[in-house]
């Protein structure tokens, strides 16, 4: 999945998201609009996590999403 297929799919896949990052709010994934480095700096805000560790828990992530992967 890429970076366009993210923003592209983005109302599709904020539950998805929201699964995965539950401590994040409807409000800040609005603002996040599936853009990666905003995701990224959530995560790390909610998590308490590094950005290296922000960055690769989402590219696990976008490597389960096998549905959007395809596209």
């Amino acid at each position: 999945m890429n970076r366009n297929q993210i923003e592209g799919n983005w109302k599709q896949l904020k539950g998805k998201v929201k699964q995965q990052w539950g401590k994040l709010t409807d409000d800040q994934l609005d603002i996040i609009e599936g853009k990666r480095d905003e995701l990224a700096g959530k995560i790390q805000e909610a998590y308490g996590c590094s950005q290296e560790e922000a960055e690769k828990q989402i590219s696990n992530w976008e490597k389960t999403q096998k549905d959007f992967n395809r596209h």
